[in-house]
């Protein structure tokens, strides 16, 4: 079972997953991504390795200087020796310290370089993935996996694998080289270290509990900022600045009891180690003093002794750190990994292009006895034996109530989703069979609420053939009735829409987006009420452009005012998941009793 810890930046929850064989498994496999690079990654590792057994070299020669000068004080020695040994010592600092930013430098190139691949490939089998993936899970939860799971992964291979390597060889060596110095100071340290050791686990888990629940805190404040900030014209318009100000300091005094009880634990914990580390260090002089007074050991040997055993110390108090981190990565990796093995729904558009490109299609669009149930939803028909068909150029309405499952016809068109039971024919073939990226490729939607990128007019109209050059997009904004307001603004073209298009009006989202579809020229055309947002002026405008856009192309309007597709040439009414009438406005309106003569009584009489 994992179990979860705040990421200290954002209070995103990171698993922490147990190290054991299988999950060290796992996380190797995503150790592939290092093979383009493993000649330099070997490299690092050993010039790591390098780096860490000079480390150990240092307390032995500053021995040998420190018995040299005793040797020196009592005239049987000279300082000649201490020389050379200091002339050593300092050429293995050089050495050590050019290995050491050589492999730095490295395992941050090396770690860069395989995390912008995992990046990549984390982020194409997101967007391929198909719809039933997204309906299962929450946006927040995808995006951390490109975020904090990543940067874990990334802290991992550049930072924490190294370091863990280097403690490792440090505590080896240092202990080899405390036990060959003198085995008495050994035992002694060996009674004091543990007990350190275990004090400080058990203030670290504390610590670590106390740390997520400010992170918690400090998280549910963020949550009060973002929903008021969302929701600012709701703020403003009930006069609750007061009130969001009142809750936002409740949750911040949260955070702060929180911080300032973790702030005395950690107090207490340094108080502590440095009565306990020093109090240790004060028995080993001691106790090496005893043994100095005896002639059991040299000047230098103690000096070696100390200064191994503060790397052993330094190395073990790591551990508890790099073991945690460590369990992080694990967690994050698993994450990472449950995603890259999800099968895309568009596996070759992540690969090179077919040979032989998709011909243009006639439109011709059928259904036959479709059954439709959302995989989230496994009780509920939503569709129910559809049968429905669409020649070349035909402008067909769905209208219904709401829920009826007009939606989700739409939705199966664009192979957002593939029929339960029935077939969907594209042109006389079934539409599995069809390439997906070739089949949308040939299909464009006005959705009645329109998202617009973040950039600028061009690069959203531009969205429906992105290599289309300023002539073609302009001419689409000229048939869309675009040009005449996007001209007016100080940049043109260039003007940044704004987050989902905030700094557009709605109308004129509308318009961008019908523009878009006009510079795809799709052989299949979806219209979601794409005039409910305009007033009446830009509705006839957009009326106008609609009919150029829909002419010889087969056209499917989901329809809720019903004076927008008087003139379509067929309707579909949907009720409850079933094809209930079909005809022309005045066919349907001569049934007695019928949906759509109701419907319509009711809008007209309005």
């Amino acid at each position: 079972m994992a179990r979860y810890s705040r990421n200290d930046q954002a209070g995103v929850e990171l698993p922490k997953a147990k190290l054991d064989r299988e999950t060290l498994r796992q996380a190797l496999e995503l150790f592939r991504y290092l093979r383009p690079y493993r000649g330099r990654f070997g490299t690092a590792l050993a010039a790591l390795f390098g780096s860490s057994l000079l480390s150990l070299a240092f307390p032995y020669l500053a021995g040998s200087i420190v018995d040299a000068a005793v040797l020196h004080t009592k005239g049987t020695g000279n300082m000649a020796g201490v020389d050379r040994t200091a002339l050593v010592l300092m050429g293995i600092l050089a050495l050590q310290a050019s290995l050491s930013y050589f492999h730095f430098l490295s395992f941050a190139t090396v770690g860069q370089r395989s995390l912008i691949d995992l990046r990549r490939d984390t982020y194409a089998r997101l967007i391929s993935l198909p719809m039933t993936f997204f309906a299962q899970r929450r946006v927040g939860e995808l995006a951390s996996r490109l975020s904090a799971d990543l940067i874990q992964i990334e802290d991992t291979l550049i930072t924490i694998l190294p370091q863990f390597l280097r403690q490792s060889t440090l505590l080896v060596g240092g202990i080899a080289m405390i036990a060959a110095t003198s085995l008495k100071l050994t035992g002694i340290m060996l009674v004091s270290l543990p007990v350190l050791t275990v004090v400080a686990v058990v203030f670290g888990r504390k610590t670590r509990k106390i740390s997520r629940e400010a992170q918690d805190r400090l998280a549910d404040t963020a949550t009060i900022v973002e929903e008021t900030l969302q929701g600012i014209v709701n703020v403003k318009a009930f006069a609750n600045e007061g009130y969001e100000l009142n809750r936002y300091h409740a949750g911040l005094g949260r955070f702060l009891t929180a911080t300032l009880r973790g702030a005395r634990l950690r107090a207490a914990f340094i108080a502590f180690i440095i009565f306990a580390l020093f109090g240790s260090i004060v028995l080993v002089l001691w106790s090496g003093a005893r043994l100095l007074q005896q002639g059991e050991i040299t000047f230098g040997d103690l000096t070696r002794f100390i200064l191994y055993t503060t790397f052993v110390a330094g190395a073990m108090g790591q551990f508890a750190e790099l073991y945690s981190q460590l369990q992080k990565a694990i967690g994050a990796t698993q994450r990472v990994r449950e995603l890259l093995r999800e099968s895309g729904e568009v596996e070759a558009l992540l690969g090179p292009p077919p040979p032989a490109a998709l011909p243009r299609l006639r439109g011709d669009v059928g259904f036959e006895q479709v059954y439709f149930t959302y995989p989230s939803r496994p009780g509920v028909e939503v569709l129910h034996a559809i049968n429905l068909t669409a020649t070349s150029g035909q402008r067909i309405a769905l209208v219904g109530p709401s829920g009826a499952g007009k939606s989700t016809l739409i939705s199966l068109l664009l192979r957002l989703y593939d029929p339960s039971a029935g077939r969907l024919l594209i042109d006389g073939q079934d539409a599995r069979d069809y390439r997906l990226a070739d089949l949308r490729g040939q299909m464009s939607m006005v959705p009645q609420e329109v998202l617009l990128f973040g950039g600028s007019i061009a690069e959203n109209i531009a969205y429906g053939k992105p290599d289309a050059n300023a002539d073609e997009i302009q001419e689409a904004a000229r048939q869309a009735n675009a040009h005449e307001f996007i001209q007016t603004f100080p940049e043109g073209y260039a003007t940044l829409v704004g987050d989902r298009g905030i700094k557009l009006s709605g109308g004129q989202r509308q318009r961008i987006a019908i523009a878009r579809a006009i510079l795809k020229n799709p052989a299949i055309l979806i219209l979601d009420e794409a005039t409910s947002s305009l007033d009446s002026e830009s509705e006839r405008l957009i009326q106008e452009a609609l009919e150029t856009l829909m002419r010889g192309r087969t056209s499917f309007i989901i329809a809720h005012r019903l004076a927008t597709v008087r003139h379509v040439d067929r309707i579909i009414v949907i009720a409850g998941g079933r094809v209930v009438e079909s005809g022309t406005h005045d066919e349907l309106q001569t049934i007695d009793n019928g949906v759509y003569r109701r419907l319509a009584s009711l809008q007209f009489r309005e």
